[in-house]
């Protein structure tokens, strides 16, 4: 029997990088580690990748292959102190509770909530909702609202706010061979970064504490490292939030589980946690060995470079299912492990919880209507998924 939810999952990755689908399945090959020319050491086991992840003694994410070294070219220096340096355990410790999951649920209920409750009036009324473009316009509400930005409001203005957003983190679509950035790509990624955080400075000062600026201020975070922990949250969960909500949307559809969620909506959280391994939209994390050491009896060398391919890893687990349950060796790879755990994981959780809230409200299977799938992007997504729920049932007829 096909796996159909597996087959669209396959199409959206191979849509958005043509070469990812094959570097994913040889990956699992790559077992627990293996040197690949031009790529370093690849990982695709779950526990020999967290085993990386814990260990900021011999892995960074500074050095060529690891993100922080393209953030500190577009933020600055400070990135290296506060980032993987000294300051990382000061920043992290005063941001420790930023985003606990009750904060990210009001936060998404106040910020997303009345989209998502106009999206579901539609849905019940019988009309069709993207949920693909759906996704980008909520992401484009959250990035507005942790850099107050002013819009119009409009769906139009935050799809041009996720856009922005989009444009910034596919600076790092060329990451698997290089984390130097060229000078037209610093410059225009400056000229974003300039343009995202223009509010910021005022809004540090004044915002109220239910906001995340504020919160940074009230907890003593550095207005510099709090503009520029604004803009990493944006980038990282611009594209990798809308992606997982679409996809996930389309995996309870395709697996037939969406019934299973429409009877027990205590179901949801589970959904989300296991369309997150499934779906892994960072596909791959990359670090800089900083340290001579051995892992899984492999001698890595200082310098070196280090390709999780934590899709893989986390998918050596088998396809989308409800009953499968927590499994200790994954945890919550998809965001990452250690001291660089996402902090914003709460935060995506909401999100995707409410759009399966939404889904679910009125007690209707959906149907998708048609799908295309997002290319050459850097995070695979779906560039349209529209769905529309089944007709209501009409009471019965009593006899008289």
């Amino acid at each position: 029997m096909i796996d159909r939810a597996a087959l669209h999952e396959w199409r959206v990755i191979g849509a958005a990088r043509p070469a990812l689908p094959l570097l994913l399945t040889a990956g699992r090959l790559a077992t627990p580690l293996r040197k690949v020319p031009k790529l370093g050491w690849v990982v695709a086991d779950p526990v020999t990748a967290r085993a990386i992840l814990n260990d900021p003694a011999h892995f960074n994410l500074l050095g060529e292959g690891g993100v922080g070294h393209m953030w500190s070219q577009l933020l600055g220096d400070w990135v290296n102190e506060v980032f993987d340096g000294p300051g990382h355990h000061s920043l992290r410790s005063r941001t420790r509770d930023l985003f606990t999951e009750e904060s990210a649920t009001r936060l998404a209920e106040r910020v997303v909530g009345p989209r998502l409750a106009e999206a579901g009036a539609d849905l019940t009324a019988g009309r069709t909702v993207d949920v693909a473009d759906l996704a980008r316009v909520l992401v484009g509400r959250i990035v507005a609202d942790l850099l107050h930005l002013r819009t119009p409001g409009t769906d139009a203005a935050y799809r041009e706010i996720f856009a922005t957003g989009e444009e910034l983190a596919t600076l790092a679509m060329n990451a698997s061979t290089s984390t130097h950035l060229a000078p037209s790509a610093l410059a225009r990624g400056r000229e974003i970064v300039a343009r995202l955080t223009v509010n910021v400075p005022d809004a540090f000062r004044t915002a109220p504490p239910t906001t995340v600026l504020g919160r940074c201020r009230e907890l003593g975070v550095e207005q510099l490292h709090a503009e520029g922990l604004s803009t990493l949250l944006m980038v990282a969960g611009t594209e990798t939030a809308a992606s997982a909500m679409a996809r996930i949307v389309a995996l309870l559809h395709d697996s037939g589980t969406q019934h299973r969620v429409l009877d027990d909506q205590d179901l949801i959280p589970e959904a989300v946690r296991e369309g997150l391994r499934v779906t892994t939209p960072a596909a791959a994390i990359g670090r800089s060995v900083t340290a001579d050491v051995t892992v899984a009896g492999r001698r890595l060398r200082a310098g070196e470079r280090v390709l999780i391919l934590t899709h893989a890893a986390n998918n050596r687990a088998g396809g989308f299912s409800l009953d499968r349950g927590y499994l200790p060796e994954q945890r919550q790879l998809w965001f990452g492990a250690g001291r660089h755990l996402c902090l914003g994981a709460p935060l995506a959780r909401a999100e995707i919880g409410g759009m399966l809230r939404m889904l679910t409200g009125p007690g209707r299977p959906w149907s998708i209507r048609g799908r295309r799938y997002r290319r050459r992007v850097l995070i695979p997504s779906y560039e349209s998924l529209p769905v529309t729920l089944a007709p209501a049932r009409l009471p019965a007829l009593s006899g008289t």
